[in-house]
């Protein structure tokens, strides 16, 4: 596995959805404190979900290299 991130270390961009999704979301299910009058867990998941075709699109564009 080492040698295989070794070579292509641009796949760690796909790990960002993983980590914002199910390793964050203990730390961050909170009510308060609200954004923008919605609670911070919906802001943190609609972050998650707005970065994750970033995060792949990353990925995409480094490995054609």
């Amino acid at each position: 596995m080492r040698g295989f991130i070794g070579r292509r270390p641009q796949l760690l961009w796909l790990l960002v959805p993983y980590v914002l999704y199910l390793v964050a979301v203990p730390f961050v299910n909170r009510v308060r404190p609200l954004v923008f009058g919605v609670p911070f867990l919906f802001v943190w998941m609609l972050g998650a979900t707005l970065l994750t075709p970033v995060a792949v699109w990353l990925t995409r564009r480094a490995d054609r290299r």
